[in-house]
């Protein structure tokens, strides 16, 4: 999160989506990312935490349906799917893929260390999903374990809504760790009609009604030679979305007052840390709100964990998220997918990143006791007793007020203790959900149009499981 408006370093983006807006017909999304210069585990069953509210007050009423398509490959009967080369199904309390016989090896030059390794490999390709919303934006998202010694790439590929077909695109290359490889986004994939940023695959000029109407997503596992290592991916999915463009959205009616205990972290508190990882504590709101909602669901971190951070830093939990969510391509730690894959190495959570529709949808959540982090961004003026303004910035959303203000841990906060913030409902819901804004200089630039980080338990309880459908994720 920057703490005033900064340029992005994709000045090329800006100017691309610039251009898409004037006249368009449709939205011009792809500059949607925050800005890089900016700023044991629980019960398997993991019901609601037991300090969080549980009065089973109705849930609020549904919002106005959103454009957005969820999908996700999770039970056993979905990994079975699809095109294997070299990979199994696991069942259990949680299928997953795993690495049966490698379908053969292959070298890979990490672009951030120069390192040159050959690793054995194996695919897993998904059948063709067909969008029940058309999209002029996709973004995946998994959750995997990775052992020392593995890693995994996510690639997508579709078909354009005049007959033609997008390339494979590399989603991400994620592990866990940072031992074998650097985690990364890839830079300069483009056929002309789509572009990939960071993690977004965008359609370059919506304006035209071209659209991605269906997809695919293949797996690729990696493992050290000789070895019978293996990742194990849980969940696969996309989120394909078509929001309208808009500087301003309708208001929703207030319909839950609300509040969940989440522990409260300050990225500011580590500015300077480790500048390594995007600049040190000043931009990370995105893994410090992360490490908020892990612990939430009772995930913690072992000393061991902790012991490379220096012993003299307070809260070293989120210099250990900023550390594990950071992208080397990116040069941040703001990488939608990336933070929700964190979320989902901790015992029996998962993460996803999607669209939400309006503080109806966030309601629904907060009645059953799941917090979400969104992602927005604003000028100092348009969110009163925020105290800056951001070209983006990640917030954990807590609750509601009695008369349906949002209560937010805000990780740009001086301190621990004044995290917990209320922010206006009409300010709030606008500056989240809207496509378009202007920025400092008067310039068209995007909103987020909704994006929402949600995690979850990986066994939900039924009240979860509805509230989580209710909103489009299963």
């Amino acid at each position: 999160m920057s703490r005033a408006e900064q340029p992005s370093r994709r000045t090329v983006l800006t100017a691309a989506v610039a251009a898409a807006m004037t006249g368009a017909a449709g939205p011009a999304m792809a500059a949607t990312r925050p800005d890089p210069t900016a700023g044991p585990g629980p019960d398997p069953a993991l019901g609601t935490p037991s300090d969080a509210v549980t009065d089973p007050a109705a849930t609020p009423a549904r919002a106005p349906a959103r454009p957005v398509d969820n999908r996700a490959w999770t039970t056993y009967t979905d990994w079975c799917g699809g095109t294997a080369n070299g990979t199994r199904a696991v069942a259990g309390t949680r299928p997953g893929l795993e690495i049966a016989a490698p379908a053969g090896t292959t070298e890979y030059t990490d672009p951030h260390t120069g390192t040159t390794a050959t690793w054995e490999y194996a695919t897993w390709t998904s059948g063709v999903h067909r969008l029940n919303v058309p999209a002029s934006e996709v973004i995946a998202s998994w959750n995997a374990r990775t052992p020392a010694g593995t890693w995994i790439q996510v690639e997508l590929t579709g078909t354009y809504s005049d007959g033609t077909s997008a390339p494979w695109y590399v989603m991400g290359r994620w592990a866990a760790g940072d031992q074998d490889i650097r985690r990364t986004s890839v830079d300069d994939q483009t056929d002309g009609k789509s572009t990939v940023w960071t993690d977004t695959f965008a359609i370059d000029d919506p304006s035209t009604g071209l659209r991605l109407v269906s997809y695919r997503l293949r797996l690729t596992l990696y493992r050290r030679p000789g070895t019978k290592l293996t990742p194990t991916v849980w969940r696969l999915g996309a989120m394909g979305s078509d929001v309208p463009d808009r500087f301003t959205v309708p208001a929703s009616v207030p319909g839950l007052a609300r509040e969940l205990t989440v522990p409260r972290y300050s990225q500011e508190i580590h500015a300077g840390q480790y500048p390594e990882y995007d600049n040190g504590g000043e931009a990370w709101c995105s893994p410090t709100s992360s490490q908020m909602i892990v612990e939430y669901w009772g995930g913690r971190l072992t000393s061991e964990d902790l012991a490379w951070v220096d012993p003299a830093y307070a809260d070293p939990q989120v210099c250990h998220a900023a550390r594990h969510t950071y992208d080397y391509q990116y040069a941040g730690c703001g990488n939608w997918p990336f933070n929700a894959a964190y979320a989902a190495t901790f015992k029996g959570l998962q993460g996803v990143v999607t669209r939400l529709g309006s503080l109806t949808d966030l309601e629904t959540l907060i009645a059953a006791g799941i917090p979400a982090i969104t992602s927005q961004s604003f000028l100092k003026e348009e969110l009163t007793g925020a105290g800056y303004g951001t070209s983006g910035h990640l917030m954990t959303v807590i609750g509601f007020t009695a008369d349906g203000d949002v209560i937010a841990n805000d990780p740009a906060s001086p301190n621990d203790e004044a995290v917990r913030r209320v922010y206006g409902r009409r300010e709030w819901e606008n500056i989240w959900l809207r496509t378009k804004r202007y920025n400092a200089s008067g310039k068209i630039v995007s909103g987020t149009g909704g994006v929402c980080y949600l995690y979850f338990p990986a066994h939900p309880t039924a009240r979860q499981r509805g509230a989580l459908a209710a909103v489009g994720v299963r």
